[in-house]
């Protein structure tokens, strides 16, 4: 069973300014650093945030489901502005799904606006098809939501000199 889900929040950044966090590892550490309520730790466990990077990540102990997983990025298009990673252990993968895929896209919308998309799309076993349930767009909602107020903070920043 396949499935997919989307969510798009707009940042009033340019899209270049969103794609130097989304496209590097600084949105790992972002992560660890404004969601300890579901990210006990985000670990770079091989590369340099090119593709072949594998990212470990630690749940906090509460939250429901697998303690960790590990992401490798499977794609980075630094002119599309695209960077996929797929779960490669743990995670969902204990849940009978053979593909986990988390897509962001830095979509430019104007000179200080652009868009970030998260798409997760998934293959689940048919026997475990009821586990097809468990996906959400929460926690790729809430990064985005942190990402933007992230970069809305620095902008002031700038902005403030």
């Amino acid at each position: 069973m396949f499935g997919q889900l989307e969510h798009e929040l707009e940042l009033h950044v340019p899209a270049s300014e969103a794609w130097d966090l989304f496209g590097t590892l600084q949105i790992g550490k972002l992560v660890e650093k404004e969601m300890p309520q579901k990210f006990q730790k985000v670990e770079l466990t091989e590369g340099d945030g090119g593709v072949g990077t594998i990212l470990k990540l630690t749940f906090t102990p509460g939250v429901p489901g697998p303690a960790s997983c590990k992401e490798k990025f499977t794609k980075i298009d630094n002119e599309k502005r695209i960077k996929e990673s797929e779960v490669v252990e743990g995670g969902y993968l204990e849940l009978g799904f053979t593909l986990f895929r988390i897509r962001f896209q830095v979509i430019e919308k104007g000179e200080d606006s652009s868009i970030i998309k998260s798409t997760i799309e998934y293959q689940v076993k048919e026997e475990d098809a009821a586990n097809a349930s468990l996906v959400s767009l929460q926690s790729v909602a809430n990064i985005a939501q942190v990402a933007k107020n992230y970069l809305n903070r620095n902008k002031a920043a700038k902005e403030a000199k």
